[in-house]
């Protein structure tokens, strides 16, 4: 299935300048909503995954999907203040500015192997501080998955040390 033709470009959002690629169109599409539902429990079922990880908020579109075709939790990663029990966070840099991400004290732990799911890589700022979250509570990151990786911009190189891996590469804007 081409999941490219299946994601829409809206010009300009969120700021002039920006090629926006919209999941929505996607995700209206049972078809192709399933297929990727399906490629990702093909991929990392037997993989040994203790729980699934998602960035808010398109992660948690795939990412809770995933961990039911798996049969195992779903943890989320939230904007900072989100959360409403202790957490760790992360800062990093925008392109604007700076963010803060959160992920609960009790989560995971030293026995989780955990896959990072998100819906863009782009400049990779916001999957580097799930994965050093991750990190510190002491699971393993076996994987980060995104659904398109902007491979013209910088944010695989910000993820050296882990392994990546993209449904849809978009090589230019």
């Amino acid at each position: 299935m081409d999941l490219l033709s299946k994601i829409r470009n809206v010009p300009n959002f969120p700021k002039p300048g920006i090629q926006f690629k919209d999941i929505t169109s996607l995700l209206q599409d049972d078809g192709a909503y399933n297929h990727v539902i399906g490629l990702l429990a093909d991929r990392y079922r037997g993989a040994g995954l203790t729980k699934v990880v998602g960035i808010e908020s398109r992660g948690f579109i795939f990412g809770a999907a995933l961990a039911h075709a798996l049969g195992i939790g779903f943890v989320p990663v939230r904007k900072q203040g989100k959360l409403p029990s202790d957490c760790i966070s992360r800062s990093y840099e925008l392109e604007y500015g700076e963010a803060t991400i959160e992920l609960h004290t009790d989560a995971l732990g030293k026995s989780d192997r955990v896959v990072i799911i998100d819906d863009l890589l782009a400049t990779g700022g916001t999957l580097e501080a799930s994965a050093a979250l991750v990190r510190q509570t002491g699971a393993t990151v076996y994987e980060i998955w995104v659904l398109i990786e902007l491979a013209f911009l910088p944010g695989r190189a910000k993820l050296k040390g882990y392994d990546v891996h993209a449904e849809i590469v978009v090589d230019s804007e």
